[in-house]
């Protein structure tokens, strides 16, 4: 009896990790970057290792530039390559090209052609990397394969070290 419920209880945690975003692929959604090129993150980030940095919302999108920052400061952390990404799907079009110059703006040129603006599939890069609190910057460590090797949320400060420590 012992063994049935602990099967059980282990399909559904199982189960539940997957429903939460982990072991899901990446999205295929074509996104544009700073720098004005079509891209499908999923295969452009392919053969190597990386970090994405996400922002579901404005205070989320403010966070990443602290993570992007830390990552490129990190000696541990030297050959990662970064990407940020900006979920814009949920604004109207009418405010995106207003959005998105505004996050150019603020951007030096050579880090532009590593920012996606993806204004589709929502739910699904929601559910890729695990959101649960909006106002809070995701990162996610991937190896070369897109396996996610590491995920957190929140501010960098606190958590860069368990990043740094997984990318080892």
């Amino acid at each position: 009896m012992f063994r049935i419920q602990f099967s059980v209880i282990a399909w559904f945690a199982l189960f539940a990790a997957e429903a939460a975003g982990y072991g899901e692929t990446m999205p295929q959604t074509v996104g544009e970057t700073l720098s004005g090129q079509m891209v499908t993150l999923a295969q452009a980030v392919r053969g190597q290792q990386v970090v994405l940095v996400a922002g579901f919302s404005r205070a989320g999108g403010e966070g990443t530039g602290a993570w992007v920052k830390a990552v490129q400061a990190d000696p541990a952390l030297k050959g990662v390559a970064v990407w940020q990404v900006a979920l814009l799907a949920g604004v109207p079009g009418i405010f995106r090209g207003a959005i998105r110059n505004g996050m150019k703006k603020g951007m030096p040129e050579d880090q532009q052609s590593r920012f996606v603006v993806l204004t589709q599939d929502e739910a699904a890069w929601r559910s890729y990397f695990g959101v649960t609190e909006d106002n809070a910057p995701y990162v996610l460590l991937l190896d070369g394969s897109g396996k996610v090797l590491w995920r957190g949320h929140g501010a960098a400060a606190g958590m860069e070290p368990a990043l740094r420590g997984a990318a080892k």
